[in-house]
Order: C-alpha cells, then sequence, then structure tokens
C-alpha cells in the first residue's frame, strides 16, 4: 500500500512538472487551533509535490509518504489545554490577556521545542538532506528563527492571528500605533484620544518585555544550544539579532474582510482560509437527518479546544439548558461528557464537524468562542456569530466582529446566561445580521486564487529565488534615529547653538571696540 502511494505521488509530481522542494514545517504550540494550521499548511504542501518534515505535537498514525515528522509531542506537558479555570476567569482572578502569562507560556513551549531530542537530532544530523526553506510558526517567540542559522536556508515566518506590530516587526518597522490597534484591543479607526493612548501604552509595555527579559532568556537558549551546533559545523555564529530579523517573508492566516485594511510590508501575504476544504465533508447519517429535519434552523454552539463546556459552574449549565429549551430552534451543544435531562431540541455532540455544520443551510447561528479559525469559518459559510471572547486573540476578533455588524458579544460571566438569551434573540429576530455576514462574505471569497494555492506560489516564490531579497523592506536596516531625522534635528540644534555663540561673540566684539573708541 505504501509502495503504491509513493508511486502515485511520484507519478503526480512528474506528470504536472513540479519541482519538489524540501521544507521545514515548525508547528509546536500544543493546543488544537495551532494543530489544525500546521497540518494544513503541510497538507497544500504535499498536494503540490513537496516533501515535508513537520515539527508537530500530534504526529500522524500513518503518514503519506512525502512526510517526515519530529514528535514534540512532550510539549503538552508545557502547555496543558485543562489548565483553564473557568471560575477563576469567570471572577477576573486568572487573566489570559496577560503579557506575562502569554510571554511564560510561550516561551516554555519554544525552549521545549529547540531542547526536545528529536529537534536536536534534526539540527546535529549533517548527513540530513539540504532544506530548501523553513516555515516557522511565530507565537510570541522569536526563538524558532534559529531554525535557519543552523539549516542555512530561508525562512517564512507564520502568524496564526491579525498581523500585529508584535509580528511584523520582524519583516518591518513598528506600525504606527496612532491607527493601528494591538492585537488584543481592536479599537475602532479612528481612535479617540483614550483609545490612542491604550495603544500606544500597550505596545511600548509590551515591546519593553519583548525586548528585556524576553529575549534575555530567547539569547540564552540560542547561545548555548544553536551557536554551539554552528561551531561544530564550521561556520560563523551569527548574533542572534541578525537570526530574528533575517525572515524572507510572513504568511499571515488573515485577512481583510476579517481583520482591519492596515498597512502591511509587501511581504506579509495573508492566507486567511487556507484551512478549510474546499469540498465539505458529508456529516454523519444522524446528524445530517438533525439538521436536514429544523424547521426553524440550527443553532450551533461550540467553545472550542481550550475551554470545555463541561467545566462551565453547574448553575451557568443547568441556566443554558432552560434557556435553550425556550427556542424553537435545534440547538446543537459540542459537549464533553453527557448531560441529562435533555431537552428535546438541544444535542450534545462530545466530536463535531464544524465547518460540516456551518455549511449546512439550516444552521442559522454559531455561537463560539471567537478563535480566528472559528470566525473565519463562519465568514466562509455566511453565518453570523455570537462570541464570548476568553484567551488571547479572542477578545479582538470578536470585537472587530461586532464592529463589522456580523456578531453580538457576551463575556463569560454568571450573567452570561442572561445575556447570551438577550443576544440569541437579537440576532434571530434582526435580519442585518444576516445580510451584513452575506456580504462580508462576498468579500471574503472574492479573490484571485485560492488561500491554499496563494500559500503555495509564495514558498515556492521564496525557494525559487533563494530567499526572496527583493521583497524585503529597507526600513529593517535603517536605525531608529534616521527614520525620525534625530541626527537632522542634532545637527540643527548643534548649528543653531554655534552659530548663536559665533553671532553673541561678535556682537560683544562690535560693542567692545565702540566702547574703545
Amino acid at each position: 500500500m505504501m509502495i503504491r502511494r509513493l508511486t502515485i505521488a511520484i507519478a503526480v509530481c512528474f506528470c504536472l512538472g513540479v519541482d519538489a522542494y524540501k521544507i521545514l514545517t515548525v508547528f509546536p504550540v500544543p493546543g488544537r487551533s495551532h494543530g489544525i494550521l500546521g497540518d494544513a499548511v503541510v497538507r497544500h504542501l504535499l498536494e503540490a509535490g513537496h516533501e515535508v518534515t513537520h515539527i508537530t505535537p500530534f504526529p500522524k498514525k500513518e503518514p503519506p509518504p512525502n512526510l517526515v515528522q519530529i514528535d514534540v509531542a512532550a510539549n503538552k506537558a508545557a502547555f496543558n489545554e485543562d489548565y483553564i479555570d473557568i471560575k477563576a476567569l469567570m471572577t477576573k482572578e486568572f487573566n489570559l490577556k496577560d503579557k506575562n502569562v502569554l510571554f511564560s507560556l510561550m516561551n516554555n513551549i519554544s525552549s521545549s521545542t529547540i531542547l526536545n531530542e528529536n529537534v536536536q537530532r534534526l539540527l546535529r544530523d549533517q548527513s540530513r538532506e539540504q532544506f530548501d526553506v523553513i516555515i516557522a510558526e511565530w507565537m510570541f517567540s522569536d526563538l524558532y528563527a534559529s531554525f535557519h542559522a543552523v539549516l542555512d536556508c530561508p525562512l517564512i515566518w507564520f502568524s496564526t492571528i491579525e498581523p500585529h506590530w508584535m509580528v511584523l516587526r520582524l519583516i518591518d518597522e513598528y506600525p504606527n500605533p496612532a491607527y493601528t490597534s494591538h492585537f488584543q484591543d481592536s479599537f475602532e479607526v479612528p481612535f479617540t484620544f483614550v483609545e490612542r493612548m491604550s495603544v500606544l501604552s500597550s505596545q511600548l509595555t509590551w515591546s519593553l518585555s519583548l525586548n528585556t527579559w524576553v529575549y534575555d532568556l530567547e539569547k540564552y537558549i540560542y547561545d548555548n544550544n544553536i551557536a554551539p551546533i554552528i561551531k561544530k559545523n564550521g561556520k560563523p555564529v551569527p548574533n542572534y539579532d541578525e537570526v530574528r530579523y533575517n525572515g524572507s517573508l510572513l504568511l499571515g492566516n488573515s485577512h481583510v474582510s476579517l481583520g482591519d485594511a492596515i498597512k502591511v510590508p509587501i511581504n506579509y501575504k495573508a492566507i486567511g482560509g487556507y484551512h478549510i476544504d474546499g469540498k465539505v465533508k458529508e456529516l454523519p447519517p444522524d446528524l445530517q437527518k438533525i439538521m436536514n429535519e429544523s424547521k426553524h434552523g440550527v443553532i450551533y454552539f461550540s467553545m472550542g479546544s481550550n475551554l470545555k463546556s463541561k467545566d462551565l459552574p453547574k448553575e451557568i449549565k443547568e441556566g443554558l439548558l432552560k434557556m435553550f429549551s425556550q427556542l424553537k430552534q435545534t440547538v446543537l451543544w459540542k459537549f464533553e461528557e453527557n448531560l441529562s435531562p435533555l431537552p428535546e431540541n438541544v444535542h450534545l455532540l462530545k466530536w463535531a464537524p464544524q465547518q460540516s455544520i456551518l455549511a449546512h443551510p439550516n444552521c442559522i447561528l454559531f455561537i463560539t468562542h471567537g478563535g480566528l479559525l472559528s470566525t473565519t469559518e463562519a465568514v466562509h459559510f455566511g453565518k453570523p456569530i455570537i462570541g464570548i471572547p476568553v484567551f488571547a486573540d479572542q477578545f479582538g476578533n470578536v470585537n472587530r466582529a461586532v464592529q463589522k455588524g456580523i456578531a453580538r458579544r457576551v463575556d463569560l460571566s454568571f450573567t452570561m446566561v442572561r445575556d447570551l438569551e438577550e443576544a440569541v434573540a437579537e440576532m434571530i429576530n434582526n435580519s442585518r445580521y444576516i445580510e451584513k455576514i452575506k456580504e462580508l462574505s462576498l468579500i471574503y471569497h472574492d479573490r484571485p486564487v485560492s488561500p491554499g494555492a496563494e500559500l503555495v506560489h509564495w514558498v515556492e516564490h521564496v525557494v525559487k529565488t533563494k530567499g526572496a531579497l527583493h521583497l524585503r523592506s529597507p526600513a529593517l536596516h535603517v536605525p531608529f534615529y534616521q527614520k525620525l531625522y534625530l541626527d537632522l534635528l542634532a545637527i540643527v540644534l548643534v548649528t543653531s547653538i554655534v552659530l548663536r555663540f559665533i553671532f553673541k561673540n561678535i556682537h560683544c566684539n562690535v560693542q567692545f571696540k565702540d566702547k574703545i573708541q
């Protein structure tokens, strides 16, 4: 069977005239949504005939013949999806928007990845074949840039969320905070004075952390675990700053229909929606029957993989069931255990084929945690949403969806049952949400090529052009003082002071001569 699949793959590449590149993909964050994004990148590259080595915490049991997997499942110890304490979130005792929480968490994952024995074996193996390009996920850590210093090939960054200053700084200058939101805020442009101060403050404080203790931790890992490998290979060791700012391209899981039309450099390529299957998979027969027979429509409720509905307080779960029972719509609730008694119109799903559910014409509303994959799928399939944000970019995603008129926001709190009831009634009875999501879905789909095809094109372009140097921003090589013309200001000030001194001396000399005469 394996030989047959390999033969088919080779035949396809031969018929299409494809140059098979050797590509290393680095998606080590052990969150399910990150795994989905990484797998989708691999899928498109494999379908294009390339050979992929994939660093992942979710290795497949039966990988295709042109895929090699580097198992970093040990990263799950650094990031346990069950660690989120819902009650602490609801009482604001635990803040997942805190920069120190995010930086510490992601630094644990990045260092765990670099130190993983499977990764170290890959980096130290001098007999390995040369990679043509590396695609590395950026998630609050620049450390994965060190791969290209060892493997000596171009680096493509991948951003899982909307473009923001922390990731754009790796390929260009810092975006202007006067009209570019912090990734968790998403204020509506034009900002008020208070909002501008808030965004500026966020950029300054997060930048301070990023360039002090986070940088020191990453540099320590680089100096002690990457630099020795480079030396052993007989190559000069570049400094860490040179390494982390040497990316050729940035692929972004974004699209202007989902975010803001902010200024991005030419080597930022938006490919939002590439993870969605081109052909929608059929629903299981029992679920297909439920959705087909739902005369008043289906409301789909899922809080994603990080937050589990089963961990909601008992009174919240009971309140939600009571509220759902009063609706004439069918409710599909992704729930990780059994609940009883259940209202006739409520069905629990331990596993939910989300894309297939959203694609069904009887699905009329999506209640979600607001992850970018979920909001992208909602726009792709044209379904309005109610967002209950919990973590990181989810707050910004939901806020933007509200601003665009396709969503309502409900906060995770002890009043969420009442708030959700009001939001559901508003969304179902107001046709403007459907009209707006159709308009936005049209913008999303109106592209010259599919996002998956664009992904493959730009990866191949970086390889063909040996790093796409022609796309790189000159702003990376211009010091901060030159961008603000501080050197010119200094010259003007010094010149003014010197001239003032000269004129003052001349004036004094003239006065002195007049007195003598």
